[in-house]
């Protein structure tokens, strides 16, 4: 693309499409609705409001983010141009970070109204560590440890938001839920770093991978999604089933427990296998979350 045609509407569209992660919408958008309809029990203009909010508002935020700050590294890195986020013209930067701000701002505008201050918070949290897991000064993606915990946070935290806007009532088999929900983020964004070595390195960006070697972040994944399993055995019937699920990332991750630095590209294969787990993953918590609703009407 040149940057005369970066500039056609089209072109522009295209490009905010890509940089938003469509593959991945669903898995910001589907634990808010969950925890939110769970809670309720109807379905309500809230829920509807607030999952198209985390459905791509707040997906074109995060990766659009990621992407502008993300240029240098990105430029350097194979994978980019597809699923795995855009390479943006540098003439879309501004053109992204301001259409990630236009398009949240209403639904933001909506969720303050219909919030409680403890729903505000949340909210401001989830957003906080949207802006600034790329973004300077803080640029959370360069703090080993501090970045796999932040990608979580991107995931877990619109599932926090929805129990707390529908006044949930928290009990420790609920936290153990979100625990479990977070140590699957760790892992998964861990995992997802190790591709990413040598593009990092060259880049001059510190991430886990870089920090720690691809090897022991395949180790410390494999751990985390391990934890997770076990965290779901502390949760309502029938959520221990949900302790089998990580065994899904955990036969996807295995093959690479071996890797390293020098072949950490090869982790790429595992990405796309992971893209599809997720999917399989997403269908089986599903059946189950109908199940805790039947059980708990």
């Amino acid at each position: 693309m040149t940057a005369a045609q970066a500039l056609r509407p089209a072109a522009v569209g295209k490009q905010l499409f890509i940089a938003s992660r469509p593959v991945s919408w669903v898995n910001t958008a589907y634990p808010f609705a969950a925890a939110y309809l769970l809670t309720m029990r109807q379905v309500d203009l809230t829920l509807v409001i607030g999952t198209l909010f985390f459905l791509i508002p707040y997906n074109l935020a995060m990766y659009g983010i990621n992407d502008v700050f993300d240029y240098e590294s990105d430029l350097r890195n194979p994978r980019k141009g597809g699923a795995h986020g855009a390479v943006l013209d540098r003439r879309m930067h501004p053109i992204t970070l301001w259409a990630a701000g236009l398009s949240c701002a209403p639904f933001v505008i909506y969720l303050v109204v219909v919030g409680s201050p403890a729903s505000w918070l949340v909210l401001a949290a989830s957003l906080f560590f949207v802006v600034f897991y790329s973004a300077p000064p803080l640029r959370l993606k360069e703090v080993a440890f501090a970045d796999s915990l932040t990608s979580s946070i991107h995931f877990f935290s619109p599932a926090v938001y929805g129990l707390v806007l529908a006044g949930a009532t928290w009990t420790w088999q609920l936290g153990a839920v979100i625990l479990a929900f977070a140590l699957w983020g760790i892992a998964s964004h861990a995992f997802g770093a190790v591709q990413d070595v040598v593009a990092d390195r060259e880049a001059g960006i510190s991430s886990i991978a870089t920090v720690r070697g691809a090897r022991w972040t395949v180790w410390f994944a494999l751990a985390c999604y391990a934890a997770a399993g076990i965290a779901m055995l502390f949760t309502p019937w029938p959520g221990p089933l949900a302790a089998l699920v990580p065994l899904l990332y955990i036969a996807t991750v295995w093959p690479f427990r071996t890797i390293t630095d020098d072949t950490a590209e090869r982790a790429t294969i595992g990405w796309r296998r992971f893209l599809w787990v997720n999917q399989i993953a997403g269908f089986l918590v599903t059946l189950l979350l109908i199940w805790y609703w039947l059980l708990t009407d």
